[in-house]
């Protein structure tokens, strides 16, 4: 089974370049082999009710978490060649792409899959597409839903269970 990562972010406000958190988890022959999280000093820097109701982060939280470009440092070498895969892509990959602009960053223009559409797909039955749904459907179980490396790890394990249903080796075959 092709390697892969699942990636989440949650934001600060209502910009997307004010990732607060991120979550990575690695996958390789069908199994989580590596994760990454980091707190991250959102920009623009400040919190909006309701975005703290969600992911229960503050500004406490972030004042001395490093910036993104230090934290996409660490993050950049794990994810070289491979795809990633989001529960709702187009946020996440927006989030990152407005990071990027926000930092003045060069995009390496990263492959993005998006388990939300996928379950769509493979699940149209189910009450609705939201992450949790979807995880409890194919037996994971999110109890730290909106902490960004359990909605990676819950992302990968919808991801993995997909391939393994449909008997693919790669995200690309999903699509098929």
């Amino acid at each position: 089974m092709e390697r892969f990562a699942a990636i989440d972010f949650e934001t600060a406000n209502g910009y997307r370049s004010s990732v607060c958190s991120v979550g990575v988890a690695i996958v390789e022959d069908g199994k989580i082999v590596d994760s990454l999280y980091s707190l991250i000093r959102p920009s623009p820097n400040f919190y909006t009710a309701w975005t703290t109701a969600i992911h229960h982060l503050t500004h406490a939280d972030t004042r001395e978490a490093p910036d993104f470009p230090t934290v996409w440092a660490a993050i950049d070498p794990h994810l070289e060649g491979i795809p990633l895969i989001a529960h709702n892509s187009p946020f996440d990959e927006g989030c990152l792409k407005a990071v990027f602009s926000r930092y003045a960053l060069p995009y390496p223009n990263y492959k993005f899959y998006c388990t939300c559409r996928l379950a769509r797909k493979f699940y149209p039955t189910l009450e609705n597409h939201k992450l949790n749904t979807v995880s409890a459907h194919c037996g994971y179980d999110l109890t730290r839903h909106h902490h960004a490396l359990a909605d990676a790890e819950a992302c990968a394990q919808i991801a993995i269970r997909m391939m393994q249903e449909k008997g693919v080796n790669s995200l690309q075959e999903l699509l098929k």
